[in-house]
This record gives C-alpha cells, structure tokens and sequence, in this order.
C-alpha cells in the first residue's frame, strides 16, 4: 500500500478542489486523494469512487510527484474511437432515417459499418454526433402541403392577425371555440417515481363532451357540455351565451370546419345574434388557440387519476375549465400566446 503524509492544509485542499475544481476528472482525482487522507482503505476508496486499483496508483502517484499541482494536470483526452471514422457518413445516413430505439441504431451500426458496439457505445457515439432522443411532433398530413401553407399563413396575416390586434385595443371580441371529448378511462402519463406506478383503470366508455370557446385576451372560458353528441344544436346555444355575455361588442369566432358548425342553422343564428364567424382553413388545428387548453385540461386534471365514478370524473374536467382563467392565470398566459406554430422550416419524416 502506498503511504502518504497530508498536512492539515494539504487535507483542505483536497476537499475544497473535489467540489470546486472545473473539471470533473479532477475532481475524482481529488476524491479518491480526499478519501486517502482520511484513512480509508485503498479497496474501499475504489468502490466509493467507481475507479480501478490501477487507476487509484496512478492518482496516488501523480500526487507523490507534484501534490495537489499535478493532480490537477488531466493528461486524458479519451481513446479514439473506431466508429468515428465513420461519422460522417452515418450522420449523413441517420439524418435521412432516424433510428427509433438505440437498438435500432446499433443494427444499422454494424450493417454499414461491421462494427459491432454495445448500446451504451452507440448512445454515447449518438450524443457526440450532436443527435438527442426527441419525442416526434406530428403535422396534419395536408397541411405539409406548400400550397396548403400559404394558405395558412395568408389566413393568418390577413383575417386572424388584424382582428387580434383590434381585440388587444378593445374594439373587438376574439374567442376560439371547438369541442373536446373526455372520455372516463385511464390517461397515462410519466411521473418521476420509485418504483414504476400503476393506476386503477375505470369500467365503461363514459364521455363528457364540452363545447367551448376561450376568449383570445381575457384567457376566460365559456362552454356547453353534455354526455350525448356536441351538434349545431349545442353551438348555437353556446352562441347565444357569449353574445349574452359581451353585449352590445363586436365579436368573431374563430372555428374550425366540422359540419355541426358550418351548417345553416349556426350560420343563421350568429347572423341573428351579429357574431362573425371565422372558419380556419382546412387542416389547421395549430391556428386554433382552444386545443392548447384541451392538452392542458388534459394534464391538469387527467393525466395518471383514477376517477373510479363518471360524476367525480366530469366534476373534475368541469371545475379545471371554468377555473382555468382565474386559478390558472398565468399558466394560460404562457400557454395562449398568439404566437402561431409554423411547418414551413420543420423536417417532415417517414419515421
């Protein structure tokens, strides 16, 4: 066993550097030194430190010739790898087909390369090509379509973004409206956990059904619900409630194309009441500012809950939205900006 002599100043050196030095390989230098000082055997020292015998000598002997100093020099720049000879041709390839699983990946690995790895290998090689596992966004497969998106945007410029700005200054009432279905069921989420988690799932495919419309600047949140069917029927009563609501204002609503809200029954009846009603192109859901309360509602009171009753269930998804703009505020602020997302710069893949 190597013996060391620490001085009293030598012993707070070392245990202010194995917290404060940059560089985390010197700090397991300084450790393994720190632990040596304190009289731990070398055996012990290398299990608590996750290094070899032969790794805990070198540390020991670097300290011997120049002490803390020397410890400090990382003379380690890693050994060169075989796979990255061959970066750039497999970045070229994972950027055209992204591998689903690291499994995947080290498949493809060895089928252009014949070089085999183990996943912990072609994770780490992965994370040096700049790659990340992302979770896929999705885009309405029409919507991808140029021509679809010039569509979207000459909407969003002329019709919606003028009518913002007028609802901004006061002189107009913007609301989006669409219809969300919840279904009494298990919604699984993750969580951070000990242990993985199970819930109860609850019998039967109960659904309650909420119409609503969110208003674009107050974030405040006017519905009808229902456990049947949202048709023209629930629309025109949910018409006739916000222009109860903001009487005597100018108001648009901004809706999507679904039939029960494009027949001539709703059309009628908001030109009755002096609602303009906005219709998003086909194939926007993204210019809908309400399916971003639906994920929230959805999060907030849904994700991994056991509502073993339909009653508890609806009371629940109920009291999330009418309370949304006052318990929620901010929250909703950040979640019902105006900012509109955008699919003409994304990558769209056949993954």
């Amino acid at each position: 066993m190597i013996k060391i002599e620490f001085t009293p100043e030598e012993i707070d050196a070392l245990e202010y550097e194995r917290y404060h030095h940059p560089d985390p390989k010197v700090q397991k230098k300084m450790e393994a030194l720190y632990l040596k000082s304190q009289g731990i055997a070398h055996q012990e020292i290398c299990r608590l430190g996750r290094i070899s015998k032969p790794t805990l000598s070198a540390y020991l002997k670097q300290y011997q010739d120049g002490g803390i100093e020397r410890l400090k020099k990382n003379e380690y720049t890693g050994s060169s790898s075989e796979l990255d000879q061959h970066a750039a041709t497999l970045e070229t390839y994972f950027k055209e087909h992204p591998p689903r699983t690291v499994a995947e990946a080290q498949q493809v690995i060895k089928d252009q390369t014949g070089i085999e790895r183990c996943p912990t290998q072609i994770q780490a090689f992965m994370k040096r090509l700049g790659m990340k596992c992302l979770k896929v966004g999705y885009v309405p497969g029409r919507a991808a379509n140029p021509d679809k998106q010039v569509e979207q945007e000459t909407f969003q410029t002329q019709e919606l973004e003028p009518r913002l700005a007028e609802a901004k200054a006061g002189k107009r009432r913007v609301l989006f409206m669409d219809a969300a279905h919840f279904v009494l069921g298990a919604c699984l989420s993750k969580v951070w956990c000990f242990a993985r988690l199970f819930i109860a799932s609850p019998s039967g495919r109960q659904r309650f059904n909420v119409l609503g419309a969110v208003d674009a600047v107050t974030k405040e949140i006017l519905t009808v619900t229902n456990e049947t069917y949202i048709n023209a029927e629930s629309v025109c009563l949910l018409l006739t409630k916000i222009a109860a609501k903001y009487a005597g204002e100018m108001i648009t609503i901004v809706l999507d194309n679904a039939r029960y809200q494009k027949c001539g029954l709703v059309l009628q009846h908001a030109a009755e009441l002096g609602i303009e009603l906005l219709f998003l192109p086909s194939y926007s859901p993204h210019l809908n500012l309400i399916e971003r309360l639906w994920r929230f509602v959805r999060k907030e009171c849904l994700y991994s809950k056991y509502y073993p009753k339909f009653d508890g269930f609806k009371q629940a998804v109920d009291d999330c939205i009418q309370n949304a703009h006052a318990k929620h505020r901010d929250k909703l602020e950040s979640l019902l900006t105006w900012n509109f997302q955008s699919f003409k710069k994304v990558k769209i893949s056949a993954v």
